[in-house]
């Protein structure tokens, strides 16, 4: 077993830097993050996603996307762990990972900062791609199976629906994130 490469305790994704330290940020340094930014700022939301492997996936896509930073509540949430960091692939060396005291209470702030927010929730009558995603923005996921939670729904702007045009009624968290985010990457691209 010593020469397998999954052996455990040699498998290691190539991309990950273990050895690179990952800090999580709070309140006051998003809001001095937003405030150095040159360009509209792209923010991912993750109200209470609980599965390393989801939270890993969304920071890889938010990396991709070029996300200024994602932002989790403290509790009831994952943070980031060698599992997450693993299936981030960088992701989670590469994008600031920011935990709030209050999310809804970060949502408010967000929005005195010019930032609009975008809920996303299979419910919303408007589809992601009627929502304008080119100005300043915040796109909130909801948690594995709940979703985004009523008073977080409350908070946001704008509420969008990712059209479904199959036999299953919502994606897993990490590929909404994708679709989402690279929707507004697209309209940024062509804006």
């Amino acid at each position: 077993m010593g020469t397998n490469p999954r052996s455990k305790g040699e498998r290691q994704h190539k991309h990950t830097d273990f050895s690179a330290k990952v800090e999580e940020l709070n309140e006051d340094d998003m809001f001095g993050l937003i405030s150095i930014l040159d360009h509209p700022a792209l923010l991912l939301i993750l109200d209470s996603v609980q599965d390393p492997h989801n939270l890993g996936a969304c920071l890889r896509t938010a990396a991709g996307a070029g996300v200024d930073a994602v932002v989790a509540p403290r509790d009831r949430a994952v943070g980031v762990t060698d599992t997450v960091r693993r299936i981030a692939s960088g992701g989670a060396e590469n994008v600031p990972f920011i935990r709030v005291t209050n999310l809804a209470r970060t949502l408010d702030q967000l929005k005195e900062e010019g930032i609009w927010i975008v809920g996303t929730t299979d419910k919303a009558v408007k589809s992601l791609y009627e929502i304008d995603l080119k100005g300043p923005i915040a796109i909130v996921m909801g948690a594995e199976g709940e979703g985004v939670r009523r008073l977080t729904q409350e908070k946001c702007d704008f509420l969008a629906r990712i059209p479904m045009k199959g036999k299953v009624d919502c994606l897993n968290v990490s590929v909404a994130t994708g679709v989402c985010l690279f929707e507004a990457v697209r309209q940024r691209k062509q804006g």
